[in-house]
C-alpha cells in the first residue's frame, strides 16, 4: 500500500501540467457565456454569507457564540463544510463525464478525482478570502494559527479523495450513487455543528457527536480562525479522524483499482 501511495504522489507530480490544465478547464466551463465570468466565484458565496446573516442575525436575533458574531462562527464552519460538499457533489461524475478520455488505455483515470479536489480548492481559496474580510470588518485579531487551516484542508484533501474515488467508481455501474451521496450530504450538514453549538446538546450525546469525522474539521476551522487552538490539543480526535481518513482513502484506493479496468467496458 505504501508503494501504491508512493506511486500515486510520483504520477501526480509528473501529470501536474495537465492536472492543473483540466482543473482550469473545469472551472472555466463553470461561467461559460455568462458575462461576469469568474466573478460568479466571488458572487456565490458572498450572497450565502449574506443569507445566513440576514436570516440569522437580524431575523432570529441569533446571540454571539462565546462573544464571536454569529456570522463570523458560521462561516468559518461552513467554509471546510462547503469544501467537503463541493468535492462530493463532483465526484459521481468525475468518470461517467469523462467518458472519452477513459476509454483511452494510456490515460491515467485516477487523476479525474484530483481534479475536481484542485477545482474545489480555488473555490475554498475564494470563501477564506470572504471570512478573512468578515475577521477585519469584525476587528478580530488573525493569528498565526490561521495557517494551521492549511492542516486541516490536507485533512480534507486526504478523506475526500479516497472517498472521491469510492463514489466516482461505483457511479459508472450503479447510477443511484449520485442521489445517495446527496441525501447524505443533506443528512450530514444537519449532524454536523454548522448552524448549531455542540454545547447545546447534552453532554451525554458529545461522543457520539464526534464520531463524525466532519466535526474534527469544523471545528479546526473554528479552533484555527477564531479560538486559536493548536490541533495538538485534541489528540483523541486527531487519531480518531486521520483512522478514518487513512481508512477511506485505502479503501477508496483499493475500489477504484479493481473496478477501473472495467470502466471502458461500461461506459
Amino acid at each position: 500500500m505504501l508503494n501504491s501511495f508512493y506511486k500515486f504522489l510520483r504520477l501526480i507530480f509528473d501529470q501536474k501540467n495537465l492536472i492543473w490544465s483540466m482543473a482550469k478547464r473545469q472551472i472555466a466551463s463553470q461561467y461559460v457565456g455568462s458575462a461576469l465570468g469568474f466573478i460568479w466565484t466571488f458572487i456565490n458565496p458572498m450572497v450565502l454569507i449574506g443569507v445566513f446573516w440576514f436570516v440569522f442575525s437580524v431575523g432570529f436575533k441569533a446571540q454571539p457564540v462565546k462573544d464571536v458574531p454569529f456570522v463570523v462562527w458560521l462561516t468559518a464552519g461552513m467554509a471546510i463544510w462547503r469544501f467537503f460538499t463541493d468535492i462530493l457533489e463532483r465526484a459521481p461524475n468525475a468518470i461517467v463525464g469523462n467518458q472519452m478520455l477513459v476509454k483511452k488505455t494510456v490515460f491515467p483515470s485516477q487523476i479525474l478525482p484530483f481534479v475536481s479536489i484542485i477545482t474545489c480548492l480555488v473555490n475554498h481559496l475564494i470563501f477564506l478570502f470572504l471570512l478573512i474580510a468578515l475577521l477585519i470588518l469584525n476587528e478580530m485579531v488573525i493569528g498565526v494559527y490561521a495557517f494551521q487551516a492549511l492542516y486541516y484542508a490536507f485533512c480534507l484533501i486526504v478523506f475526500t479523495l479516497g472517498l472521491s474515488w469510492m463514489v466516482s467508481a461505483l457511479n459508472v455501474f450503479i447510477k443511484d450513487v449520485a442521489q445517495v451521496v446527496s441525501v447524505i450530504l443533506q443528512v450530514g450538514f444537519w449532524a454536523t455543528p454548522i448552524f448549531w453549538n455542540i454545547d447545546m446538546m447534552p453532554s451525554k450525546v458529545h461522543f457520539f457527536l464526534k464520531l463524525n469525522p466532519m466535526f474534527y474539521l469544523v471545528q479546526g476551522y473554528r479552533d484555527s480562525f477564531i479560538a486559536f487552538v493548536p490541533f495538538w490539543h485534541h489528540p483523541y480526535l486527531t487519531i480518531y479522524f486521520w483512522g478514518c481518513g487513512i481508512t477511506a482513502f485505502i479503501v477508496g484506493a483499493i475500489i477504484f483499482k479493481r473496478l477501473k479496468p472495467q470502466f471502458a467496458d461500461v461506459l
